[in-house]
Formats: C-alpha cells, sequence, structure tokens
C-alpha cells in the first residue's frame, strides 16, 4: 500500500461539510412553486376483491387537484425480475383485488397535508373479503387459496426492452401460489451422499427485517409541459428508476430526469421502482403541478418490502475428518404478494457461498411462494445472510458431533486462489484462509474456546459479488479539465452514506498525481452524468470505480501527448505531479495543468481534453439480436456472473445469562478481504455499521405479521442496535489485490453483516450448548433452549 499516494489513505469525505451542516440536499428537502402533497389509500384486508370504490366525495373536497384509483391507472406491471419467464406481476395501484393488507388502493394530491389526509376518509371502497393463506409451506399445497392466478403481460418485458434473449413475453400460470423456482446441480449428488460418514439433515427459518433508513421513503416529480419529467427520489440508481418510470408512463427514457440528491441510507431497501414513486410522476402528469410523496414510518414499515423470509432445509455429508462431500439445499423464499427479486434471490443464496467451501456435489432448489403478507426485497447481501446463517450453523454442528476443531475444519474445506466456480467465474483473488487466521488469533480463540462458562465463540463466513450482469450492465466516466487546471468528474453513482464523490476523487487523484480538491466530482444526475450501473450490485468501486480509472489515464495520456508537442520534448521524459506536468530533463520547462487547458484550446485545434472510461460487469458476457454468450441464468445457474468476490470472516465472543437469556458481546472481530482498499475510513465504516445491523438482526429485529398485519409498524415496537448495545468490534482487512478492480479494489458494503449474523448466532448457540434455529435469538428463545437442555 505505501507506493500509493492517495488511493488507501483515510482522507476525511470532500463533501463532509455540506453533510454536518445541513447543506446536503435531499429529497425530503426540495420544495418546488405550487408543490401538491400526495397521500395514499391502503387496503385493510390480506386478500379481498375490489367490487366498487366511489371517489366523487374525495374529488368534490375544495383543495383536492386529483383522484386516481387503480381503474385510472389499469394494468401497468412493474417488477425488480421481469422476464418472458417471469412477467412483473404488480400495479401501482391494485386494480382487481388487494393481496396483502397495506396495499395501495387509491391516492390523492391536493394543496396540503391535511386536505389530503382528509379526502382520503371520503374515498369509499367496496371489498368482498377472500380467504388467504400466511404459511408458505401451507400455500404450495393443492387447495391452497390461489393468489395469483394467471399473470398477463400486456407490454414487452424490460428483459425484451434490455435485448437479452429472442423469446417473447408469455403469460405466467401460477400453480400452488409457486411464484418462481430453480434448480442449480453439480457434481454427483448421490455418489456424495455415498461418500459422506456422516450426513446430518436441519431446518432453519429467517424472518424478515426492516432495512430501517434514517431518512424516509420520499419522491418529488415535476412534469413538464414539453413531456419532461423531474423527479428526486431516495434511490441506489437512477437508471433503474427512470427506465421503470418511462415504461410505466409510456415516455421516452430521455425525457426522465432523476436529480441528484443524498440519500439518508438506503441498505438495498431503495433499489426497485416503488408504487408511490410512480404515483407521484402520474399525479404530475395530469396536475401539471409538482408532487410531493413523504411515506410516514408506519407506511414504510406496512407498505415498502423488508428482507426476504426464508425456510431453508439443509443437508450435509462429510467424512469423519471434516471434508464436505455433497450438501443439498431446499429453500422456500415466502415472496408475499409479489414477487419482486425472488428469481435473483434463489440464483444467490446458492452462489454466495459458492466462492466459501469446495463441495464437489452440490443439489440446491428453490421455490418462491406467494402468500398474503407484504412483499420482501434484498437487504444488504441479498439472501446471503438466510443462506450462510443454515450453513454456518450446521458445520458447527458437525464438528461438535464429530469432536472436530471448527477452525481446522473450516480450512480443510475453503477453496483456493485460482479456483474456477462451478459457472466459470474465477477467484483471481482470495483472502478467506488469511482473514480466518488472523481473525482466530485476534479474539484469541485456542485460549478462550470451551474454557468459560456460559460464554462461547462463533465463526460466520460470507461472499459478496463486485458487480454482477443485470440491467444496466455497465458504467461510464467522464474527466473534463478546466481553465484553472482542476478537473470535472462525472459519474452516475448514488451518494446513500458510503462516500462515493471522495473515494472516486481519490482515484482519480492517483493517476493523475494532482492534489484531491484539483477533482471536483459531479455524481448521481441522469441527464449529466454518463450511463451506470448503480451503487448495487456492490459495483461501485469494482466497476464504476475502473471506469473513472480508465476515464482519468485516458485523459492523462491526452494531456502528456499534447505537452510532449508543446514542449518538443518526448512524452517518456515526462511525469505529471501536483497539477504539473514535469519533464525530467529540464524541469524548469514544466507545464502546469492551467496551461494545458489553453494548449488545447489555442494549439491542439480546441481540444477540450476530455477522458472517458467503461467497464463491462462481465466483459466475456454479451447479447445481441437474439445471440447471447454465458448469460447467466437465474433457473439453472449456468453462466458467468461477476469478476470478482469479496470476502469476509468474522468471529464474535459473547456471554449469555443463563438466568434472563440476555446475551452480552464481548467482542467481534471482522476480518475482511475487499482487495485494495481505497479509502481506509470508509472501509472501516462500512465494516462497523455492517456488524451494528448484523448485532439487530441476532438479537432484536424481526418484521412481526399476524394474520397478514405488520405489528410492530414503528421504532418503538421494532428495535435496532442503540450505541447501548455496541460492544468492542475490531476490523482486519486483508489485501489480496483483486487484478481487475481500480487499484485491486473490490467489494466491502455487504458481505460482513452476513458474517457477523452467524458469528453471533453460533456464539450463543455455544455458550448455552443448545441450537436455536430461529431468527432472531431473544432471550426467551435462549431460556427455552436452556430449559429443553435440562429436560
Amino acid at each position: 500500500m505505501s507506493e500509493f499516494r492517495y488511493v488507501t489513505k483515510g482522507i476525511n469525505r470532500t463533501d463532509g461539510e455540506l453533510i454536518v451542516t445541513g447543506r446536503a440536499m435531499y429529497a425530503c428537502d426540495m420544495e418546488l412553486p405550487g408543490m401538491l402533497v400526495a397521500k395514499i389509500l391502503r387496503s385493510p384486508y390480506s386478500h379481498a376483491r375490489i367490487k366498487g370504490i366511489n371517489t366523487d366525495k374525495a374529488k368534490g373536497l375544495e383543495g383536492v387537484k386529483a383522484v386516481i384509483s387503480g381503474a385510472d391507472i389499469g394494468y401497468r406491471r412493474f417488477s425488480f425480475i421481469d422476464t418472458p419467464a417471469f412477467p412483473a406481476d404488480q400495479t401501482p395501484l391494485a386494480v382487481d383485488k388487494v393481496r396483502f393488507a397495506g396495499e395501495e388502493v387509491a391516492a390523492v394530491a391536493a394543496v396540503n397535508e391535511e386536505i389530503a389526509a382528509k379526502a382520503l376518509d371520503l374515498i369509499e371502497v367496496e371489498y368482498e373479503e377472500l380467504p388467504s393463506v400466511f404459511d408458505p409451506e401451507e400455500a404450495m399445497k393443492e387447495g391452497a387459496p390461489a393468489i395469483h392466478e394467471i399473470v398477463k403481460p400486456n407490454t414487452t418485458t424490460a428483459w425484451e426492452d434490455f435485448g437479452v434473449p429472442s423469446s417473447k413475453s408469455r403469460p405466467y400460470k401460477t400453480v400452488n401460489n409457486i411464484s418462481n423456482k430453480n434448480l442449480i446441480q453439480y457434481g454427483n449428488i448421490e455418489k456424495g451422499f455415498e461418500e459422506a460418514e456422516y450426513i446430518r439433515e436441519d431446518r432453519f427459518e429467517i424472518p424478515s427485517t426492516s432495512h430501517v433508513a434514517m431518512e424516509p421513503h420520499v419522491a418529488v416529480a415535476s412534469f413538464q409541459p414539453t413531456g419532461k419529467l423531474d423527479v428526486w427520489l431516495t434511490h441506489m440508481g437512477y437508471e433503474h428508476k427512470r427506465f421503470w418510470l418511462a415504461k410505466l408512463l409510456d415516455i421516452p427514457i430521455s425525457k426522465v430526469r432523476v436529480h441528484k440528491t443524498y440519500v439518508g441510507g438506503a441498505f438495498g431497501g431503495k433499489i426497485s421502482i416503488f408504487p408511490f414513486e410512480f404515483i407521484a410522476a402520474y399525479f404530475s402528469r395530469v396536475t401539471l403541478r409538482p408532487v410531493k410523496i413523504i411515506l410516514p414510518r408506519e407506511e414504510v414499515f406496512a407498505g415498502c418490502p423488508p428482507s426476504r423470509r426464508m425456510i431453508v432445509y439443509l443437508k450435509t455429508g462429510v467424512k469423519k475428518h471434516g471434508r464436505i462431500t455433497a450438501q443439498q439445499v431446499k429453500l422456500i423464499d415466502d415472496v408475499g404478494a409479489y414477487r419482486r427479486s425472488s428469481p435473483t434471490a434463489l440464483y444467490l443464496a446458492h452462489f454466495f457461498r459458492n466462492p466459501i467451501y469446495s463441495i464437489p456435489s452440490i443439489k440446491h432448489e428453490g421455490y418462491g411462494v406467494y402468500t398474503n403478507k407484504l412483499y420482501t426485497s434484498a437487504k444488504r447481501g441479498h439472501s446471503l445472510s438466510q443462506m450462510v446463517f443454515a450453513v454456518e450453523a450446521q458445520l458447527d454442528m458437525i464438528c461438535d458431533e464429530l469432536g472436530l476443531d471448527k477452525v481446522e475444519m473450516r480450512f480443510k474445506n475453503f477453496r483456493k486462489k485460482g479456483d474456477t466456480l462451478p459457472n466459470g467465474d474465477k477467484l483471481r483473488s482470495y483472502g478467506l484462509p488469511e482473514c480466518l487466521k488472523e481473525a482466530a488469533e485476534k479474539i484469541g480463540w485456542e485460549e478462550k474456546y470451551g474454557k468459560e462458562k456460559f460464554r462461547g465463540l462463533g465463526i460466520g463466513t460470507a461472499s459478496m459479488f463486485s458487480g454482477a450482469h443485470n440491467f444496466p450492465f455497465s458504467s461510464a466516466a467522464m474527466i473534463r479539465l478546466n481553465h484553472d487546471g482542476r478537473m470535472i468528474l462525472y459519474t452516475g453513482q448514488t451518494e446513500f452514506g458510503i462516500g462515493v464523490d471522495t473515494v472516486m476523487a481519490q482515484i482519480a487523484s492517483e493517476v493523475l498525481n494532482c492534489p484531491l480538491d484539483y477533482i471536483v466530482v459531479n455524481s448521481g444526475d441522469s441527464e449529466v452524468s454518463p450511463h451506470d450501473l448503480g451503487n448495487w450490485l456492490s459495483g461501485g468501486i469494482f466497476v464504476s470505480g475502473e471506469a473513472v480509472r480508465r476515464a482519468a489515464l485516458d485523459l492523462r495520456d491526452q494531456m502528456l501527448k499534447h505537452a510532449a508537442t508543446g514542449l518538443d520534448i518526448p512524452i517518456e521524459d515526462l511525469e505529471m505531479k501536483g497539477g504539473w506536468i514535469i519533464p525530467g530533463s529540464d524541469k524548469s520547462k514544466r507545464l502546469s495543468f492551467s496551461d494545458m487547458s489553453r494548449y488545447g484550446i489555442q494549439m491542439a485545434g480546441g481540444d477540450p481534453f476530455i477522458g472517458k472510461g467503461y467497464v463491462k460487469c462481465v466483459p466475456e458476457v454479451h447479447f445481441w439480436k437474439g445471440k447471447y454468450n454465458k448469460t447467466a441464468s437465474l433457473s439453472s445457474g449456468k453462466g458467468r456472473f461477476t469478476e470478482a468476490y469479496g470476502l469476509t470472516l468474522a468471529i464474535a465472543h459473547v456471554e449469555v445469562n443463563p438466568e434472563t437469556g440476555e446475551v452480552h458481546i464481548l467482542e467481534i472481530v471482522i476480518a475482511d478481504d475487499c482487495g485494495t482498499p481505497i479509502n481506509i475510513k470508509s472501509v472501516e465504516g462500512q465494516i462497523m455499521s455492517q456488524a451494528v445491523m448484523g448485532i439487530g438482526d441476532v438479537l432484536y429485529e424481526e418484521v412481526r405479521i399476524s394474520n397478514g398485519i405488520v405489528m410492530n409498524p414503528n421504532l418503538l415496537d421494532y428495535r435496532v442496535p442503540t450505541a447501548n448495545d455496541i460492544p468492542k468490534i475490531s476490523s482486519i482487512i486483508v489485501d489480496s489485490y483483486e487484478p481487475n478492480g481500480p487499484f485491486g479494489a473490490k467489494e466491502v458494503g455487504e458481505s460482513p453483516r452476513a458474517a457477523v449474523i452467524s458469528a453471533i448466532s453460533n456464539a450463543i448457540c455455544n455458550a448455552i450448548g443448545e441450537r436455536i434455529y430461529d431468527l432472531p435469538m431473544t432471550s426467551d428463545r435462549i431460556k427455552r433452549a436452556l430449559r429443553s437442555k435440562s429436560t
């Protein structure tokens, strides 16, 4: 790391002053002249047919400017996944029936919030309540209430719009409420279990947890008479949002501008389009006035998707010395009322564990199942935490049964650097063994394990891709030299708390060897910034950061070429330093970056010096006119997916009070292989924040649903960790150097949470000597486990 000047340094955020002084602009801060306020009427029923909606009284209320229902909007379907095999199944407002309590039924736009709320009370909806099903395993049985029957696309699917396959959209017939399924197999599963000397089977259940972003969900829309739509959103990447707004409103995507806003937390919960975002835009088009929607916290909990609810049936076979021979998974994803990202989640539940352990035979069978509950989505490691919670728990149980050392057993089964995964992805960087070695030494595994009553140690592992082959498939960046010698960097990355402007400036400064304040970052504006993957799929640094590096290199090469001509000195004799181009042979002839701007205008035909860089997530994957190569299949698992995996290993040390079931976390050590850390403070902050989130997942958090109703839709009843709950957290950064990443960097934003969840839960079970198969591990569950042990 020592050879870098700006990269790997803990540089303070370049926009820190904006944030701490309250000058950073968030979507909720937006105020436009003549702006209306919109509110949404939601269903009180989990499953009901809509027999009629009367909005006349609401429309007649003074100050109300528009009222809409599903009948006005019709079947404009959307989803995170919208392919010919899995067409979109959700509409912004329910049309024929409601499928979960809290679903959007109608909406009002008025001159202020009070009038809008009063108008909602005046809307009359006649429902015919229908039988509901809330348990996914019951929903899969013959005779269960049908939540969807046939989903009939009335437009091209998004996948067709992207140009991926040659197949066309087709109706999806739902059988036994199965929304989607997959089957991934390699090796010989029967032979693998025959070779095993010990086989274990278990069932695990993981509930939904909320993202609990500090900023509420907000949309501001302003439709112009020219047909242009300006929006300010809480989002994680503008390309996905504007694609769906354009498609649902049937306007050109170039007429949708997503303005830059700061986003007060996302964690995967603000990726896809939301009904309220479309509603704001639709109201603005019909009224030709700006419209703002801010969802109250209760509506975020009850109407916006939390993390995925999953049931994992896991069967693992091992040799007596601990080598895994086979693993079989049956995964049930309780998707709720709408499919959303379930096909991706079922796929990722396999692929996230694939880089960790080398298992010769795998069978992974996944089912997405409709229920009459709030639909679900990604949360910081999409299905990663659910799957590794089960895998790591079962590995600990196997070790206990066979008397194996839990550290050595994992060393024995880790993959190796250079391995090619069954789908063709290659581990060019792989620091997981070093992570385990350093974390075990740091926490004192050998000295503490099994030596303290009601104290326990637990290990958790996790991996995460570094950008994946999903729309918009690639990122680009531009950097422009200004008259004063400073540069404006254009990137489509979104700032939601990760310091993206700072790390992108560090990358550009490293290439150009200029002070950080020479780089002025313009980010996150769809009309100004170039095409960008967005800050999800964990591709922010690996893909967009590499695009920035290449753009800076392009600018550097142009400047050196013209400097060589202007100075009549060979280009090989020139170097950049501190905003100057300096000849090694005669430093008195140096040129400033500002000089180069003037030279381009006066002597190089007006050359404005603009560098361009672009990166495709997985270069060898392509499709064109119905032809495609190595595109990942969500159903079979075949095809390339990513170019690099970030890896994390966590070890937790806990103490359990046997009388109360209370857990006291003594220490957490997290070793993270993120390749080369661009900003050491940012990386440490990511690791710390995920550890805190993981504590909540294990000990407190659960979106409690009873008969389809969210029972804890507020921050009084839904507990998250506070400052008093934070233990000693140590981070170890393992620099494995990823050759395809900018200066060796790769993903850091998602895998530590999952590793910490497994580490804490395994430590608790180690401390009490009993296994708890569900999350969260509340004091009541711990006391029940202790009572069962004593009987």
